[in-house]
C-alpha cells in the first residue's frame, strides 16, 4: 500500500494496512527472529487509549494495530482517506497468519484463554491447518504477574522453539502483556482477542451481513448482555462523538509523546 501506514484515529495509531500486508509483517518477523507487536483493535480497543493515556501510549508504540472493527476502518476513511475496502478482523487475520505458518514449517505458541478452550481450540486448528506445528500452549492463570514471572514465561517459550506467540488475553490485558513481553522474546507476538473462542467453536460468528455493517458489536451485545452492555453502550456513542469532533477540527486527538508509556503491571 502506498499510504502513510500509521493514522492517528482519536489519538491512537492505526495501521492503514490490509489481511495480505499485515500477515507478511508477521512472517518476515519471523523468519528474521526479530520482536513484533501486533494487535487487532475494534472501537472498544481504541477507547482504552483514549481514555488511559498511558495505555494509548503502549498502543502507539505497537509495530502494527490493525483496523479490526468496521468503525476503525471507516475512521480510517474518513479521518485519512485511507481508501481501505475491508477491516483486518482478529480472528481471520488469525488464519491468514496460521495458513503461512504452517506452509512455512514455523511453529506457533498459544497463550492466553482456559485449558477447556485450548483443548477444543488445538483440534480445531490442527484441521483447518494439519501441517500447522504448535509448540505450547499456557492457559491464563487469571492473577498479576509475580515478580521475574514474565522472564520465566518468556523462557518457556523460547525453549519451545516457537516462532509466534498468540496472545488471547481480552482487551486491554492482552495488549498490555504483548506490550511487557515483546523486549523479552525475539519473535513475533499477536494480542488477537476472541480468536481462541471463535476458532475453538465457543463463540457463534454473526452472519456476513451483520459483519459488514459494522453490526457485530450488537450480536455479541445480544450474546453477553450482563459483560458487554457497559463496554458498547457507553463507548460506542464516545467513539462516534470523539470521532466526528477529530474530523471537523474540534479535537486534534494528539497522540502521546513517543516514549511516555509507562511499565504497567499485568495479568498472566
Amino acid at each position: 500500500m502506498t499510504l502513510q501506514r500509521k493514522q492517528n484515529v482519536l489519538g491512537v495509531l492505526v495501521d492503514a494496512t490490509d489481511y495480505a500486508e499485515a500477515t507478511e509483517q508477521v512472517v518476515a518477523a519471523a523468519q528474521d527472529r526479530r520482536p513484533l507487536a501486533l494487535t487487532a483493535l475494534a472501537v472498544h480497543g481504541v477507547m482504552t487509549g483514549v481514555l488511559d493515556r498511558a495505555h494509548n501510549a503502549r498502543l502507539n508504540s505497537f509495530d502494527v494495530v490493525t483496523p479490526d472493527g468496521q468503525p476503525v476502518r471507516w475512521a480510517l476513511n474518513l479521518l485519512h482517506h485511507a481508501g481501505l475496502s475491508d477491516r483486518v478482523y482478529g480472528p481471520t487475520l488469525t488464519l491468514h497468519v496460521l495458513s503461512r505458518f504452517a506452509d512455512e514449517g514455523l511453529p506457533v505458541y498459544l497463550y492466553g484463554s482456559t485449558e477447556e478452550t485450548l483443548s477444543r481450540l488445538i483440534p480445531a486448528l490442527e484441521r483447518m491447518f494439519p501441517a500447522l506445528k504448535i509448540a505450547g500452549v499456557e492457559p491464563s492463570k487469571f492473577r498479576p504477574v509475580q515478580p521475574g514471572e514474565d522472564v520465566e514465561i518468556a523462557d518457556r517459550i523460547r525453549a519451545s522453539g516457537a516462532r509466534l506467540v498468540l496472545v488471547g488475553l481480552g482487551c486491554p490485558r492482552q495488549e498490555i502483556f504483548t506490550y511487557a513481553m515483546r523486549p523479552l522474546l525475539d519473535m513475533p507476538l499477536m494480542a488477537v482477542g476472541a480468536a481462541f473462542d471463535y476458532h475453538a467453536g465457543l463463540l457463534r460468528k454473526p452472519p456476513p451481513w451483520m459483519q459488514r455493517a459494522g453490526l457485530e458489536w450488537l450480536w455479541r451485545l445480544g450474546l453477553e448482555p450482563k459483560r458487554l452492555w457497559r463496554r458498547y453502550v457507553i463507548l460506542n456513542p464516545a467513539f462516534l462523538s470523539r470521532l466526528f469532533a477529530q474530523k471537523l477540527g474540534l479535537w486534534k486527538a494528539a497522540p502521546p509523546a513517543p516514549g511516555t508509556e509507562r511499565p504497567a503491571s499485568f495479568a498472566v
